[in-house]
């Protein structure tokens, strides 16, 4: 309806302009500054109404109706049918039909039309004076502003090529707008399937971790403790299950395209942190989990400090398990702190993998970093790894 509405207003405007520049012509062409039209009095009218014309239909067939304009002011001005002095004015349909053009078609189509419509209206302006306007009878009065061929091809030179001008400024400007629109679209796609993408790699890193170890712990002791194996078992269940409701999240944002904390299953958040110390707990790491104050935490932050523990356990439990492992959180209202340590692998038993790079820090970053935060993971003097994370935030947004 908008649209509709739009096209229907300019539509309108165009047909008022004809309106307003035909009767402009007319006008000219009965009382010219130069010699009278030898053509009668009442012709100036049908004259004037279909030179103007193509200013109305423009929108409809812009590069037909720029052909129209010009041919209707070319042949208006070799029949003599013209206003001696205003020949320019016949000129302003071709003007406005051009300059849609250029909004509209290629570069090579305006161009094209602008040379046409110079060359056109410099022969029948050159043709008339040298052999209409010598023909014509003289005013009765001499015109302050007498015929001048000169004159009369710049003024139409000047208006078609300020037309082409702005109507090729504009389609520069709709093209830039298109693909500044496309390309923040484009980042947006791409945004997003990095979002869903850290999602996944930090549910289903997190649970296929525990339960490998788990597996591999039921595997060696199968024959010797049953009982172990049937715990390692009920871990794997819980941890699948657990796994499968967050997948199940996940998809459902995007079958939604909606936001993660608003899908139906709860995200997870400052409260299921003993969760996750116990999960590491079950793979055999050592978890001691401290949390510093009480103020409530935006559900989008809670999140992404559940996440960030998550993925900084998922390491541990990956590279270093069974180890010791210590987990700090810190919230004062203004900022979340996150400080995860651990003290390396026992026994002097090398790690199982480099742990400098990988998808989990780099998702552990982008998270910090949506919130101008910093993050910092390396290596400790003493042995271990050591991560720590600080994600400021707006304390208006906390959910009390």
């Amino acid at each position: 309806m908008t649209w509709a509405r739009r096209i229907e207003g300019k539509v309108v405007t165009d047909v008022a302009a004809a309106i307003v520049v035909a009767l402009t012509i007319g006008y000219a062409i009965v009382d010219p500054p130069g010699p009278s039209s030898p053509w009668p009095t009442w012709s100036a009218w049908p004259v004037a109404a279909l030179v103007s014309l193509p200013i109305a239909l423009r929108r409809r067939r812009p590069r037909a109706m720029l052909v129209l304009a010009c041919a209707a002011a070319t042949l208006a001005t070799l029949s003599g049918a013209v206003a001696a002095g205003m020949i320019w004015l016949t000129f302003v349909p071709t003007v406005l039909a051009l300059y849609l053009v250029a909004t509209t078609a290629s570069a090579s189509w305006s161009v094209s039309g602008l040379v046409a419509g110079a060359l056109a209206a410099t022969g029948a302006i050159l043709i008339f004076y040298d052999q209409v306007l010598p023909g014509l009878p003289l005013p009765q009065t001499p015109s302050e502003l007498p015929p001048s061929w000169p004159v009369e091809i710049g003024a139409i030179c000047v208006f078609l090529v300020v037309g082409w001008a702005l109507g090729g400024a504009v389609r520069w400007k709709r093209e830039t707008t298109a693909r500044l629109v496309r390309h923040l679209s484009e980042a947006a796609v791409a945004d997003e399937r990095r979002r869903i993408a850290r999602e996944l790699h930090d549910v289903i890193g997190h649970s296929m971790s525990l339960i490998a170890v788990k597996a591999t712990v039921a595997n060696h002791v199968a024959d010797e403790r049953p009982q172990e194996v049937r715990a390692a078992l009920a871990v794997i269940e819980r941890t699948s299950r657990g796994a499968l409701t967050e997948i199940q999240r996940v998809l459902g944002l995007l079958r939604s395209d909606g936001d993660l904390a608003d899908t139906h299953v709860p995200a997870p958040g400052m409260a299921d942190l003993p969760e996750l110390a116990d999960h590491a707990r079950s793979a055999g790491v050592e978890v001691e989990l401290t949390v510093h104050g009480e103020a409530a935490l935006p559900p989008t932050v809670a999140m992404s400090v559940y996440r960030i523990v998550q993925q900084a356990l998922t390491n541990v439990i990956t590279h270093a398990g069974p180890t010791r492992c210590s987990v700090t959180v810190g919230i004062d209202g203004r900022t979340a702190t996150i400080d995860v340590t651990d003290d390396g692998p026992r026994h002097g038993r090398p790690p199982r993998a480099s742990r400098g790079g990988g998808h989990g820090l780099i998702g552990m970053r982008e998270r910090v970093k949506m919130y101008g935060g910093t993050f910092e993971a390396d290596f400790r003097p003493e042995g271990g790894f050591r991560i720590a994370a600080r994600l400021p935030y707006d304390q208006n947004d906390a959910v009390t």
